[in-house]
This record gives structure tokens, C-alpha cells and sequence, in this order.
């Protein structure tokens, strides 16, 4: 165990109290790996965020069961609140539970306390063991960032004195995810444009936003195959917009091409189609470019490769399933693309990839890390998809006055990534910022869309879990309680086609709406309809040629809302094991997962079909027990191919959350 957690534990010795009070002002105890040492000791840890909500759970899961002498759903709970001081807590929690005090001005003495808030939680233990190694003394703000960078980062700005350096510390940055807090990004960028390196051009914005520099480093790519006598037609990229800066990329140094291989292989970056090469081409470059009908098969044989090599386990931390999800996506969009006889060739490629996933990502929720998500923190971005309207609530604080939430029913992440694609072939007006949240399971609408709307985990909403009629009303109270009147907050579904918009842009035209949530489900009301995701992926692209998607982008943007996109799960496809005769299902179309309402009834469906899948799921209603389906399987008719969603999969759990905006200086 680490000296950071050992030190935050010191805090909590066990059978000294059932309750305590954890004053968190920075959230130091919101990180995975402490949360999951305290569940092995037995404590959980409850944010207290509606008193309300924390009242009725733990009332029910602790209090009750403890004043019978029983353990309650753990044997010690900790109240988790986000201020220095207790005051504003009902006096009957600091009557029954002992106050502990954690901040990181304490922790991190030795360094400025502002800089020190900018580091992601899981960066922590790092810094906390390199302040007790390193420092002697205390640092002042610039030199608490120059050693967070150092030691966290590894990267030491000040020691970059060429081009190649610099590519190599920046793509490697961003090959490993670590991208730079705005704070650190500014703080490098001035320290190199000092220095002359790209006096003119948006350094820090390249450390901070991997699809910002992902626009630099295509174009450059592309212009770079010119000088080496290679010329083709750029696969799903259209002619780079203005605002791209023009810079050139040493690929050629040994430690830049490395990194850039990797990237075109799990579908970050996009190869250049081509008719023949010079001859005397290095093969090094040859990952970036398509130069025969077989070349994108290979690209996609590679990324599944790739993907099963760099596949996360059961003792992974969540964002390393969140990165995995989308490499995952992107190829199996490329996937997509293939023609039947290529997709055929690498269908058991595909399938081994699938199989090892889900085990592993079943075992990683059975090992009760996914019961950790709801806890996280929600300050850097939403990690499970009820952080949604908190996160925009962040947001709006921020400055984003207007925000719109843009709820795609059903989109799965490889098929969002193909309406990407074609927005960006068709215009250059937008860009995203693309990230995934996790779903809740069982991946239902009525369960996890009703999660996103109301801002709460599903056992708050038991008395409407299997339906969604009341996700209006819940969204409007949620915004109600951050302040907004009834009349700036606005809500509509069923949005499918282009001739609904002239009335849902004379909706929004209404200039005070602060808050406005819109349901998308025209994806999940046809991917029911199909028998693969092949017929679905045709479909789509058929589907964002008629300029839905990008109308209803630009009509938001122009009323001057900020939008953000999810969607509520993802989709796979399954064959059909039959149908179980007991219990029903959350949704009427949720073929991956009964749910019951019996202990003895879901026991009896788990023994008559011994392949599924029982998951003990933190935040569901007791009384409400999913049973999945294993494997790529669906509770439909024996060998029937369907497109379902609803079970425990990468496609299925993790889906987008994109912010979309215009270009620079559109």
C-alpha cells in the first residue's frame, strides 16, 4: 500500500466508530483506490449531497440495521461533505459520528495549495510520495509547478530545446492521457514560447486538448506525405479549416513515429488513401497510409491486436476503461466499413476481442469498482452519466450560461463516431471534445436516461424506475434546485427528423432558457429493427445525411447554448437463447437483462440458464434484481439475431459525452 493512502486510512481506524463525518473540501477521498482499501476494511463511503436522499438511505441500509445490533449494508459508513466545517450538517450526524478533517493545504504543506488542487485525484499518491522524498522546503506557485510537472508529468519543460524534443514530450503526453490541467498547460507554454518555440501558435491549448492538437498533428501528416512523393485523398477527413495551425512535425524522429504509428492503428488519427507509392518508402509510414483495397482490413486487424494488448483488468482504474471504450470504438467503426468478405476475415479477431472484454469488465464490476463510480467526483467531468446535470451545473457557474443536453437514445460510441465522421466531411463549422461516462446498469432507458435527467442514482427514483414519463418533471426539478425558475428550463423527446426542427427552434428561440434537455431516440427506435450492427452502422450513415444532426447543432449554437451529447447506453449484437418464463423486463425491448422483483424467482432464472450473469449493483432499489444475459447473448427466441442492448459490454456501458462547439473563430 502506498504512503498516500496509508496516511489518508491513518484517519480511520477501524472498529472506532459505525459513523464519521469526513469534512473533504478538495475531495481527497474520492479516488478510486482509497475508496476500495476502505470497502475492503468495511467502510463505505456516501456523498452528502440532497440531505434528503442521504437521510432516507441511511436510514434504511445503516441506521435501522444497526439499531438492531445487525451490520447494516456495511459495518461503518462515512458521510462524505464537501466543506472544511460541519456546521451545516443535521446535529444528530455529528451527535452519532466522529469528525475527520482532511485537506490538501495539510497533505501538501510544502506546496501552494492552488497549484496542488489542479492535480486529478489519481495523481496524488505520486506527488504525495515525491513531496516526502524531494522537498526540504516550501515552494512557491511556480516552482510547486514546475515540480508537479516534473514528478507527475515527467515532463521538464525547461529541458526542451529542440523541435523533436518537443514533439516527443508533447505526443507522448497525450499517447499515455495525461493531458495537462489549463494551469500547467499556460505555465509550459509560456515557459517554451519564452525560449522561441512556437511563439505564435496555441501552445497551451495543444498540452490541455488532445482534439485540438489531434487537427494540427492530421494536417501535418498529410502534408508531410507530400514531401516524401506520396499523394492521395484523406480518408474521413475533409480539407483542414482555417483555424488549423500549419506546423511542421518531425515524424521522422525515432521517438515522434513510434507514437504516431500507434495512433493510426487504434483509429486516432487517419491514414491518407493512395493509388501506388515511390518506391524506397520507409516502412514506417505505411501505418498512415491505405494503398490497396486490403490495407484498411489490415489497419483494423492491427487495432484489434492493439486492443487486446492494452486491455484494461480487473484492477484498472475506471479511466482506463474510458480510454479503452473509445480506442475500442474507433476501430470497430473502421470494422463497420469493411466489405462482407473482409468483415468475415476478421470476425473471429472481433469476437475474441469482444469475449475478453466482457470478462474482464464483468469481473471489474463483480470486484465492486464500478460501486465506486457514483462516489467520484464530478469537478474535471461526469464519470457515470447521473454526474451529468451536476457537471452542467458546474458549468454553468463557470460561465456557460446556456446549456444543452442532447440525450441520443441508444448510441452505442462507434456509431457516434461515425456521425462524427461524416460531420466532419460535410463541414468544418464544428469541433468536439470527446470523452465517455458510464451508463448505469442494467444499460436500460428507463433506468439509465432517467439517471441523466434527474441527476440521481436509480435507487432515488424507485417509484418510477421502469418507465419515463416523469423525466420531464424530474429535469426540471433538479434545475429548480440549482436555482433556475420553471420557465428556463425546457425538455422535449421524440426528435427523430429535420421537419421537427422549425418548431423546436421557435421553442428555444424563448431567450431566457438556461437549461435544455432534449431526447434523440431515433438510434434505438431502428436498431431494434436490425439484425446486425452492420445494418444499423448503414443506416446511421443514411441517417446523418439528412442534415439532422447538424441543423440541430447549429440552430443550438446559434441561441447561444453550449451543447453537450451522451446517450443513455450503447448496443451490441447477440443470438437469442431463449426466453425465461418468470419475471419481466425494465424495458420492453431490454433483451439483454430481466429484472425481478423476487430473490426466489431471479435464483430459479439463474439456475435454468446457467450462462447468465448475476451483479450485485450498488445504487439500484433492493427489491430490484437484474439478471443478464452472457456472453453475446439475448432472452429472445433460440438462435434469433438481434441488436439489444441492456447487458454488462464496453459498447453497452460506456457511451460518449462530447462537447460540441464551433471552430475557433467561427
Amino acid at each position: 500500500m502506498s504512503p498516500w493512502i496509508d496516511r489518508i486510512l491513518s484517519k480511520f481506524p477501524p472498529d472506532l466508530s459505525r459513523l464519521w463525518v469526513a469534512c473533504d473540501p478538495d475531495a481527497v477521498l474520492l479516488d478510486e483506490q482509497i475508496l476500495a482499501v476502505l470497502r475492503a476494511r468495511g467502510f463505505e463511503v456516501m456523498p452528502f449531497e440532497d440531505p434528503v436522499a442521504f437521510r432516507t438511505e441511511f436510514e434504511e441500509r445503516y441506521r435501522a440495521a444497526w439499531d438492531q445490533g445487525a451490520a447494516g449494508a456495511s459495518a461503518a459508513l462515512v458521510l462524505h461533505f464537501r466543506s472544511s466545517e460541519p456546521a451545516e450538517l443535521p446535529w444528530d450526524y455529528l451527535h452519532w459520528g466522529r469528525t475527520v478533517r482532511l485537506s490538501l493545504a495539510d497533505l501538501f504543506p510544502k506546496l501552494a495549495y492552488n497549484v496542488v488542487r489542479q492535480v486529478e485525484p489519481g495523481n496524488l499518491a505520486v506527488l504525495f510520495e515525491a513531496q516526502e522524498a524531494e522537498l526540504h522546503s516550501v515552494r512557491g506557485e511556480g516552482e510547486s509547478k514546475d515540480f508537479i510537472l516534473e514528478h507527475v508529468y515527467q515532463l521538464t519543460p525547461r529541458s526542451i530545446r529542440n523541435n523533436g524534443d518537443f514533439w516527443r514530450e508533447l505526443l507522448r503526453l497525450h499517447f499515455l492521457n495525461r493531458v495537462l490541467p489549463q494551469m500547467f498547460a499556460e505555465h509550459v507554454a509560456a515557459i517554451l514560447q519564452g525560449k522561441g518555440l512556437y511563439a505564435d501558435q496555441p501552445l497551451a491549448a495543444w498540452f490541455s486538448s488532445k482534439s485540438v492538437l489531434l487537427h494540427v498533428v492530421q494536417d501535418s501528416w498529410y502534408r508531410y506525405l507530400a514531401t516524401q512523393g506520396v499523394a492521395g485523398s484523406r480518408v474521413n477527413e475533409p480539407p483542414p479549416p482555417l483555424y488549423v495551425a500549419r506546423v511542421e512535425i518531425p515524424f521522422d524522429h525515432p521517438d515522434v513515429r513510434v507514437i504516431i504509428d500507434t495512433l493510426f492503428l487504434d483509429g486516432t488519427l487517419h491514414p491518407m488513401a493512395v493509388h501506388g507509392m515511390p518506391a524506397g518508402l520507409p516502412e514506417w509510414l505505411k501505418a498512415g497510409i491505405v494503398q490497396d483495397p486490403t490495407a484498411l482490413q489490415d489497419l483494423v486487424a492491427e487495432g484489434l491486436k492493439g486492443l487486446r494488448v492494452g486491455m484494461p483488468t480487473e484492477a484498472s482504474p475506471h479511466r482506463d476503461w474510458s480510454d479503452f471504450a473509445q480506442r475500442y470504438g474507433e476501430v470497430l467503426a473502421r470494422f463497420q466499413a469493411l466489405d462482407a468478405e473482409q468483415a468475415v476475415a476478421l470476425q473471429d479477431s472481433l469476437a475474441a476481442t469482444q469475449q475478453l472484454s466482457d470478462e474482464r469488465l464483468q469481473a471489474w464490476i463483480a470486484a465492486k469498482h464500478y460501486g465506486d463510480l457514483p462516489s467520484l467526483p464530478v469537478t474535471k467531468g461526469p464519470v457515470m452519466v447521473h454526474h451529468i446535470p451536476r457537471f452542467l451545473a458546474r458549468r454553468r457557474a463557470a460561465g456557460e450560461t446556456k446549456v444543452a443536453l442532447l440525450v441520443f437514445d441508444g448510441l452505442a460510441f462507434d456509431q457516434w463516431v461515425q456521425i462524427r465522421e461524416r460531420l466532419v466531411a460535410s463541414t468544418t463549422a464544428y469541433q468536439f471534445e470527446e470523452n465517455t461516462c458510464f451508463a448505469w446498469l442494467p444499460t436500460v432507458t428507463s433506468v439509465s436516461r432517467q439517471a441523466i435527467f434527474s441527476g440521481l442514482k436509480p435507487r432515488e427514483f424507485e417509484d418510477s424506475i421502469e418507465r419515463t414519463d416523469k423525466e420531464e418533471s424530474l429535469w426540471k426539478t433538479f434545475w429548480q434546485n440549482e436555482g433556475l425558475k420553471l420557465s428556463e428550463v425546457f425538455y422535449r423527446k421524440g426528435l427523430r427528423q429535420v421537419e421537427q426542427l422549425a418548431s423546436l427552434e421557435e421553442q428555444l428561440s424563448d431567450n431566457s432558457l438556461k437549461a435544455v434537455g432534449l431526447v434523440i431516440d431515433e438510434v434505438d427506435g431502428r436498431l431494434h429493427k436490425e439484425r446486425s450492427k452492420k445494418d444499423v452502422a448503414l443506416w446511421v450513415g443514411n441517417w446523418t445525411k439528412t442534415g439532422f444532426v447538424e441543423r440541430l447543432f447549429s440552430l443550438l449554437l446559434k441561441q447561444g447554448f453550449h451543447i453537450y451529447l451522451t446517450a443513455d447506453h450503447g448496443n451490441v449484437e447477440a443470438v437469442g437463447v431463449g426466453k425465461p418464463n418468470q419475471g419481466v423486463i425494465a424495458e420492453t425491448r431490454g433483451e439483454r437483462v430481466r429484472v425481478y422483483r423476487s430473490a426466489a424467482l431471479v435464483t430459479d432464472s439463474a439456475i435454468a440458464y446457467p450462462a447468465t450473469v448475476r451483479l450485485d449493483i450498488a445504487g439500484l432499489p433492493a427489491n430490484f434484481m437484474p439478471l443478464f444475459a452472457g456472453g453475446r447473448t439475448a432472452f429472445v427466441a433460440t438462435g434469433e439475431q438481434v441488436v439489444v442492448h441492456g447487458g454488462v459490454s464496453v459498447e453497452e456501458l460506456l457511451v460518449p459525452f462530447v462537447k460540441v462547439k464551433y471552430v475557433i473563430g467561427n
